[in-house]
């Protein structure tokens, strides 16, 4: 499989792009500055596009010839309000649609769609209640346009090593979890493009 991963030096981004050439993907990493600082995998399987996500021509260009697209994007606004996930995710639908593209894994965060429970859950989606409207915006305009999609919903992101033992909810997030590996999420990601169980669905993972 053929795929191009957006957001690829971030870290679940930079965790996919090593698995998946590891696993026999052929990868292209679209990334705003190539360098070997930001990104740190080299691979015979790996191709490198600079480009700007918010650039809907060079989106485009990059997506052409790909199976699939994985999207690892962050806003890097902080906790302000912002649009910036949802520009990016339209540039990428539009993208799809002009090459005929039609499988996607978003990765998003658990919270967008209110789920997080008990007291500290409610004080979690306050605190991140800009980025998670941006990401639900992002993941409702994804789903609205006809795309075989996977929605990802990690919660509470670690730089723990991979251990392949997450649980996942299909409507929730896994009861009594706090946190997974980046190199976790990367893994359910991998294992979401290669099993139709995963086709349009949105998943919360956790160990």
């Amino acid at each position: 499989m053929k795929i191009i991963v957006f957001g690829a030096t971030g870290g679940v981004g930079q965790s996919v792009v090593k698995q998946a050439v590891e696993n026999g993907f052929e990868v292209t990493a679209f990334v705003r500055t190539p360098t070997p600082t930001k990104l740190e995998v080299t691979h015979d399987n790996l191709k490198i596009i600079k480009g700007d996500a918010f650039n809907q021509a060079e989106v485009a260009a990059a997506i052409a010839g790909h199976d699939a697209v994985v999207s690892c994007l962050g806003s890097n606004q902080g906790m302000k309000k912002s649009t910036d996930l949802q520009e990016m995710a339209k540039n990428i639908v539009t993208g799809m649609q002009e090459h005929d593209v039609k499988r996607i894994v978003y990765t998003a965060s658990a919270g967008i769609h209110k789920e997080l429970p008990g007291i500290s859950g409610k004080l979690i989606m306050r605190m991140l209640k800009n980025t998670l409207a941006d990401h639900r915006a992002a993941t409702d305009y994804i789903e609205a346009h006809g795309l075989n999609y996977t929605i990802v919903k990690p919660l509470g992101l670690t730089n723990r090593p991979l251990s392949g033992k997450y649980r996942e909810s299909t409507t929730s997030v896994p009861k009594n979890s706090r946190s997974i590996p980046r190199a976790d999420v990367a893994h359910f990601i991998l294992k979401a493009l290669a099993n139709a169980e995963y086709e349009n669905t949105s998943i919360g993972i956790a160990t």
